[in-house]
């Protein structure tokens, strides 16, 4: 399926800005199953100072604000071509080794609360798939989705507390588990075409577990269904914090507010 993307962001602040640098993940990448057949990024209120692959494989742009800035644009846009794989995306890449994603984070650090979810979870002699959906259902069924409850610093810990939380939520819970149960796992972050509507406010996340001879597979736990032809990947890392869309600091008093638009669609 070719979709076709346009991500504008428009931040303000209400006080002029003397310095501020800004990392942007908002380029999909290139891999097995999915093909980027063009893509822009605009800056409006800064400009780009660097791109680089990080650590993830994940491209990356340095963003500067110029000084005394009151408004930052960042407009990207463009096609991506989208095999429906049913979730699987194959072989490890990128500059991390397999072992680091065993590890825990902040973000994902299992509490009480995860260690008996993960305590009630079926066992691998029914295969490793069906195990790890099974544990998603878990996770779906233990945070009803609901925004408003969590922020992007909320720990996977808090949201099963909570028992409300979104796809990033989710995806947190999830990864903690899988890593309990020995499986490498990530946070994947990105697009996804709704059925019922072209303009949404905020992007999609969802996570990816190494199952021995398959590879990366994907698990959208808030959806029920493992990544199709409607997804993009983006960016993926530990936890949101190594696939944020956007990450940086800036100087000066000012607050800032920011407004998001995006538009997935079939072309």
């Amino acid at each position: 399926m070719r979709l076709r993307i346009s991500h504008a962001s428009r931040y303000t602040y209400n006080s002029p800005v003397s310095y501020g640098l800004l990392q942007i993940r908002q380029t999909p990448k290139s891999r097995v199953g999915q093909e980027v057949l063009n893509w822009s990024l605009r800056v409006q209120g800064g400009k780009i100072e660097a791109e680089f692959e990080d650590q993830n494989a994940n491209w990356v742009q340095l963003i500067s604000l110029d000084q005394g800035a009151e408004e930052l644009i960042v407009s990207s846009e463009g096609e991506v071509d989208v095999e429906d794989r049913a979730g699987v995306i194959g072989a490890h890449r990128g500059f991390t080794p397999l072992w680091l994603f065993r590890r825990t984070t902040p973000l994902t650090r299992p509490g009480p609360l995860l260690r008996k979810l993960v305590k009630a979870s079926p066992d691998a002699s029914g295969g490793d798939i069906p195990r790890l959906h099974a544990v998603a259902a878990q996770v779906r069924e233990a945070i009803q989705y609901e925004p408003g409850w969590t922020d992007a610093d909320t720990r996977a810990e808090d949201a099963l507390e909570a028992g409300h939380g979104v796809c990033q939520d989710h995806a947190h819970v999830f990864i903690a588990a899988a890593r309990l149960l020995g499986y490498p796992a990530r946070y994947a972050g990105g697009y996804l075409m709704m059925n019922d509507r072209i303009h949404q406010d905020a992007g999609h996340a969802w996570a990816e577990v190494h199952v021995e001879r398959l590879g990366w597979v994907g698990f959208d736990i808030s959806n029920a269904i493992s990544p199709d032809s409607r997804y993009v990947r983006v960016a993926t890392g530990l936890d949101y914090s190594e696939a944020a869309p956007v990450s940086g600091m800036r100087f000066g008093a000012s607050t800032e507010s920011l407004d998001v638009s995006i538009q997935v669609q079939q072309q």
